[in-house]
């Protein structure tokens, strides 16, 4: 138990250092190091490396943004089975819509009871 919260902590800070670099070194905005790292966890998913990593690493793979272009993947992939062409655009949106709807009424809540400083 303990070597698997081990590799989730390495796996996880890796693909942070990696982000991190590529803003400090790269001088890539933060917008654009978050689409690079959602398009790289997607082409990862395409390929079928992101699930043996999620089944090594746990959730130091499926916390970091990465997983979400896994997520996006694997929704259309799975629609597409079922519905073909159609499935692909709405299986994006089926997978990740809980998430993205909780970060929208969390940050609603957030910015709704703080009062922002300046």
């Amino acid at each position: 138990m303990l070597a698997m919260f081990f590799w989730a902590f390495v796996i996880g800070g890796l693909i942070c250092v990696i982000g991190q670099l590529m803003m400090d070194v790269g001088k890539l905005t933060p917008g654009h190091t978050l689409s690079t790292m959602v398009v790289v966890g997607a082409i990862l998913s395409g390929f079928g490396l992101y699930e043996p990593l999620i089944d090594f690493a746990g959730a130091g793979a499926t916390i970091p943004i990465t997983s979400f272009g896994n997520s996006l993947v694997e929704g259309a992939m799975q629609e597409s089975e079922k519905h073909g062409l159609v499935g692909v655009l709405t299986g994006m949106f089926e997978v990740t819509s809980s998430g993205i709807s909780a970060a929208i009424i969390f940050g609603f809540i957030g910015a709704a009871v703080f009062k922002p400083k300046g």
